[in-house]
């Protein structure tokens, strides 16, 4: 796949977290592997991340637990999301996970949740947003909106197939562990390649 030697200490990263809870334990390493490289991050998130408790997370403990570890407060309002804009302060975004609801909305320039504004702010500075897709319909009536935002100049996508294709046909997810990578590409605005992985594999 490559790797960039780009270096990433001192870089801001905007981390934004959208609701596909199933995925946040293979993607809080990640966030920490941004703090632990010297980058900036500032944690993002939509309105299910912090008002949704579910069998995965309590919704406090796991805003308390971004915080500890960005040593940054959370966004989480649309109007504290919106300065990222004029501010410039963010040198790239990540969407991880990015669920269906939001690459709908993102694909379609509808900006309903500090996400989605994070996203508009990031794209009007002409810089990256990198998009790690977590859907179970990413094969199905969201594929249209996929196509979108993978013919989109400065979105790139993390590598990504499917997950369980024998019961979830249509269900795609990113390889997590492959966020750092492709946020260094990403910069240089370059894909990481290839972006279309097995993610299943047969027995």
């Amino acid at each position: 796949m490559g790797v960039s030697s780009l270096e990433l200490e001192g870089k801001t990263v905007g981390f934004a977290i959208t609701g596909s809870h199933c995925t946040y334990d293979a993607v809080f390493p990640e966030l920490v592997h941004f703090v632990e490289k010297g980058c900036r991050v500032v944690p993002i998130v939509s309105g299910t991340v912090s008002s949704t408790d579910t069998r995965f997370w309590e919704a406090s403990s796991w805003l308390a637990k971004i915080e500890e570890t960005t040593g940054t407060k959370v966004i989480d309002r649309i109007v504290d999301a919106e300065p990222l804009g004029p501010s410039k302060a963010l040198d790239v975004l990540v969407i991880a996970p990015c669920t269906g609801n939001t690459l709908s909305r993102l694909a379609n320039a509808i900006t309903d949740s500090p996400v989605l504004m994070a996203a508009k702010a990031t794209l009007r500075n002409d810089r990256p947003v990198v998009v790690a897709v977590s859907t179970n319909d990413g094969l199905g009536l969201n594929m249209v909106n996929l196509a979108r935002l993978m013919a989109t100049k400065n979105i790139f996508f993390v590598p990504f197939g499917q997950d369980d294709p024998d019961r979830k046909m249509n269900s795609l997810v990113a390889r997590m562990d492959l966020l750092v990578p492709t946020v260094e590409a990403a910069l240089e605005k370059r894909q990481l390649q290839p972006v279309l992985i097995e993610r299943f594999r047969y027995h």
